[in-house]
């Protein structure tokens, strides 16, 4: 197992963004988390990472708690927000170096992820005059580098070109299958539906729906819409509040 969060509860005033949350990650698992705008996704994320405290609960990941191992464990940890956090006047080797530094990564990990995700021609490139889509790619490869176990993707396919998203699944499926898990939200479910073989659903703060393994392989032989349909049938249209 790589990551098992308990019971986890995030609660501001007395709003409950997160409602005791229980999730276990597996090796070799990507799963697509997927609800609506508010439903607590990012705050689920971001404390899986270590940057919210819970008010409530714990997250273990590779065995290491983030309450009483917050440095151990945060090292196995590489985590993509939105928008990517990156260090503006940094080129993007020096960023990217910069993480994998810290995590203790191996030699040429860096060049590898850069050419990984083909991002080696903007190597020199400072970071704030980079695109949009540019930017998620050097977030992405922030996230990736090094010995990192939990991978967590904060809507980070967003904003990729065809090349791009079809080198960051390809990415993200050998990282997964060199002994990780990842966990990714987005809404663009074409592009997360053709790697993921898990499925969770988050509304209010609850996890409503995990599909995983054979469950997953019959949704998806259903048809291209069939996430979408299996999504809508779970989550109301609210509208705006």
């Amino acid at each position: 197992m790589i990551a098992r969060v308990s019971e986890l509860t995030i609660q501001y005033g007395k709003r409950v963004a997160v409602d005791r949350l229980d999730l276990e990650l597996h090796t070799g698992e990507i799963a697509l988390l997927l609800g609506p705008n508010g439903a607590g996704k990012s705050t689920t994320l971001s404390a899986m990472a270590g940057a919210v405290l819970p008010s409530n609960g714990s997250i273990v990941v590779d065995g290491e708690d983030l309450a009483t191992a917050p440095r151990s464990a945060r090292a196995k940890v590489g985590f993509a927000d939105q928008p990517p956090a990156l260090y503006e006047f940094f080129t993007v080797e020096e960023h990217v170096g910069f993480i994998a530094e810290a995590r203790g990564a191996v030699k040429g990990a860096v060049d590898k992820v850069l050419a990984d995700l083909s991002i080696s021609k903007i190597a020199q490139r400072p970071c704030r005059e980079l695109s949009f889509g540019m930017r998620q790619r050097v977030g992405l490869a922030a996230a990736l580098v090094g010995p990192v176990k939990l991978v967590l993707l904060d809507e980070t396919l967003n904003g990729l070109d065809p090349h791009a998203a079809r080198a960051a699944r390809a990415t993200l499926r050998a990282a997964a299958d060199a002994g990780g898990a990842i966990l990714m939200s987005t809404h663009l479910l074409g592009v997360a539906e053709r790697m993921c073989d898990r499925i969770l659903v988050m509304d209010k703060g609850k996890l409503v729906a995990d599909k995983r393994g054979d469950d997953v392989k019959a949704l998806l032989s259903q048809g291209p819409s069939a996430v979408e349909d299996f999504y809508v049938s779970l989550i109301a249209d609210e509208g705006p509040t």
